[in-house]
């Protein structure tokens, strides 16, 4: 989605940091809904995804942490990429695609917990 007059301007990435972009239209309506709940803990978890977003770069926790089974990957670009999972409340998750080649963390998805994953 191109930004558009009164978006937000997204910093630019230096140094180390990782690209965070959106993957899918539902993903961008999702983190405004989340922005709206839980602005704080959002922003924790995007420093986590701009800056140490998976294997290698940081431990998995039990509030990040790679998918499993079925979901352990997604497609991006024609690419199959490992999916990774972020909790923001104990009731939201953020899902992201880590394109390691690209430097790039591909957000699918934000909002209340799925339940692809009970």
């Amino acid at each position: 989605m191109s930004p558009k007059r009164n978006d937000p301007v997204a910093p630019p990435t230096t140094g180390e940091e990782w690209r965070v972009k959106y993957s899918k239209n539902d993903a961008v309506d999702g983190w405004a809904e989340l922005e709206n709940r839980a602005a704080n803990n959002l922003r924790a978890a995007w420093e986590i995804m701009r800056h140490d977003p998976g294997p290698g770069l940081g431990k998995p926790t039990s509030r990040h942490h790679p998918l499993r089974g079925g979901l352990a990957t997604g497609t991006q670009g024609g690419r199959s990429l490992p999916r990774w999972q972020l909790e923001v409340t104990s009731g939201d998750r953020v899902w992201y695609l880590l394109d390691v080649e690209k430097r790039t963390v591909w957000v699918e998805y934000a909002g209340p917990h799925p339940k692809a994953t009970d």
